[in-house]
């Protein structure tokens, strides 16, 4: 994360702070974006990925919103705004709970954090596509989104952005970690001139 100006909020930057150093899971890939300007005063944005064996399972965003003031709708000051991205088989296209399925993803992973929240939401969307003509030879793909938005009951956000990185890994199709086991991040970085 970037080094925040003077003029940040303490509160912000406190809980900025916890999303430093972090451990996601090894396939679990993160970069800072801008975050938007118009929503709250101070924001935070990562995009991520969800890569093993050199596919990409998963794409999503993590944005951070601040209002001082607070916001009647979120019921605090604080918001965690999530996207993720998978396309799935085509099987799942017909399943009627699919939808059902994806939002329980969201509320477990939150409950097995451990991490309180208020005011959550979200949407689940899906998009079944055939394809005709010159493309009939590609196979049918259902694309999976999950929007999910919802407020910390406290500023330890490095635990939601653990939430959000093992919903992305859920909807990838990773397994879950066993209890007690902790991922590590096994990339090796190269350290030259």
């Amino acid at each position: 994360m970037s080094v925040t100006p003077p003029d940040v909020p303490e509160r912000f930057s406190a809980a900025l702070d916890t999303l430093r150093g972090r451990r996601t899971r090894p396939e679990v890939r993160l970069v800072e974006i801008p975050g938007p300007k118009r929503v709250a005063p101070f924001s935070l944005a990562l995009e991520g990925e969800v890569v093993a064996d050199a596919t990409e399972l998963a794409t999503g965003r993590f944005v951070v919103l601040h209002d001082p003031a607070g916001q009647d709708a979120w019921q605090g000051d604080f918001r965690v705004v999530t996207l993720v991205r998978a396309q799935l088989e085509a099987e799942l296209a017909a399943d009627e709970l699919l939808g059902e399925v994806a939002w329980t993803w969201v509320t477990e992973n939150l409950e097995t954090a451990g991490v309180g929240v208020v005011a959550e939401g979200g949407t689940v969307t899906r998009v079944h596509s055939s394809s005709y003509g010159a493309l009939a030879g590609t196979p049918d793909a259902v694309d999976l989104e999950i929007r999910a938005s919802w407020t910390p009951v406290d500023t330890d956000l490095g635990a939601h952005l653990e939430v959000w990185a093992d919903l992305m890994a859920t909807v990838g199709g990773l397994p879950p970690l066993p209890d007690g086991v902790t991922a590590l991040d096994v990339r090796r970085r190269t350290v030259g001139p």
